[in-house]
């Protein structure tokens, strides 16, 4: 059958290329930035383009250094395990292996948590497949810092995505951004990257319209200012997101019980609300997706995991992470999420804020300039 997926634009700058061109441009040789002496990435967690544009007159500083045209697309799915690993490893999800936020680890016939399973549930090392930038710049003699909170140092996901950084804890942004600007002025050649997960868990909690997003909102933006000023000459900045978010009411769930015929020879559940991994019981894959497709296709992307790869989703996939990939791929095109009611943790229904699809929403991020790329 013919699919219909939203096309990026020809000249979309991906979230993959960000941290090579980084480097590049200390290099002097970038295509996307002004040469630098050090690089900072600053990563705000869940701060979509659209989100950002939405909320404009709460982010001053934010929204006059960047225009509507600084903008990046993330990869799919729109998740933030799958996106920074991108981000810092520079290769799509379907080169690095972490195609989803949980996803059948095969061998163990398991779905498993892709940013704490580290630490949980027994996932190897080996398990993030490409070599991270940090972990090639500290063979190169580079020098390489992670300034993020205390609770993320020594993490499986952390010695994952940037092993071979220097980590620097600490529990205040502003603080955060001012040690970042110290680490990149008094190491020339280095790279710094900045992570703040704020916006992102309000707005799983309360959502991002909520008073409390918008009052993270202004902290953030108010850190950003705090960056700029507090740049040594010839550091550059890019500031950035892992993935934007869309707010779903309780009253659009839709909740997959016992008694509906979706879940019939349906093995396994992955994904996450807006991005459904469906793994099937053996010979049943082609059912599973008529059935999703006859039932859902009027408002999500369904799709086989051979369409899904045939037409790039999760870029270039390689031989031993196809297994990873659902059978049947769901990827919410209206306003829906939907969850395993058969559950006994209901936790994950009082989510608000959502992300993991295919929508402009989810997928276009910020790439706003700073210092020396200004």
């Amino acid at each position: 059958m013919s699919l219909s997926l939203p096309a990026d634009p020809p000249r979309a700058r991906s979230l993959t290329g960000v941290v090579s061109q980084m480097v590049a441009a200390m290099d002097g040789g970038s295509e996307w930035f002004a040469p630098a002496r050090s690089a900072i990435v600053f990563v705000i967690d869940g701060l979509g383009a659209h989100n950002l544009s939405a909320r404009a007159g709460h982010a001053r500083f934010l929204s006059a250094a960047g225009s509507r045209k600084d903008v990046a697309r993330t990869v799919f799915p729109s998740t933030t395990a799958s996106a920074l690993t991108s981000l810092l490893t520079g290769v799509s999800p379907g080169e690095h292996g972490i195609v989803g936020y949980r996803v059948l680890m095969p061998d163990a016939d398991e779905v498993i948590n892709q940013l704490r399973g580290w630490d949980t549930d027994g996932l190897p090392p080996s398990w993030q497949r490409a070599e991270p930038f940090t972990q090639r710049f500290a063979a190169e003699g580079r020098p390489s810092f992670v300034v993020s909170k205390a609770e993320y140092a020594g993490t499986g996901f952390t010695h994952a995505t940037m092993g071979g950084a220097e980590f620097v804890a600490s529990a205040d942004v502003a603080q955060r951004v001012r040690i970042a600007a110290d680490l990149a002025g008094r190491h020339p050649g280095s790279f710094v990257y900045v992570y703040v997960p704020d916006l992102d868990a309000i707005g799983h909690k309360r959502g991002w319209q909520s008073d409390e997003w918008v009052a993270a909102l202004e902290r953030v933006d108010a850190a950003a200012r705090t960056l700029s000023d507090a740049l040594a000459p010839g550091t550059g900045v890019v500031i950035t997101a892992d993935h934007g978010m869309v707010d779903i009411p309780r009253h659009r769930h839709v909740l997959l019980t016992d008694a509906d015929d979706l879940v019939a020879d349906v093995r396994h559940i992955g994904g996450e609300p807006r991005m459904l991994h469906l793994y099937a019981e053996p010979g049943t894959a082609a059912a599973v997706l008529n059935r999703w497709r006859t039932a859902e296709a009027g408002r999500s992307w369904v799709l086989s995991r051979e369409e899904a790869i045939g037409t790039g989703l999760f870029g270039a996939v390689d031989a031993d992470v196809v297994p990873r990939i659902g059978d049947v791929i769901i990827a919410a095109r209206s306003g829906i999420a939907y969850y395993d009611d058969r559950l006994d943790d209901k936790g994950a229904q009082r989510m608000v804020g959502q992300h993991g699809s295919l929508t402009n929403e989810e997928r276009a991020v910020p790439l706003i300039r700073l210092g020396a790329f200004g």
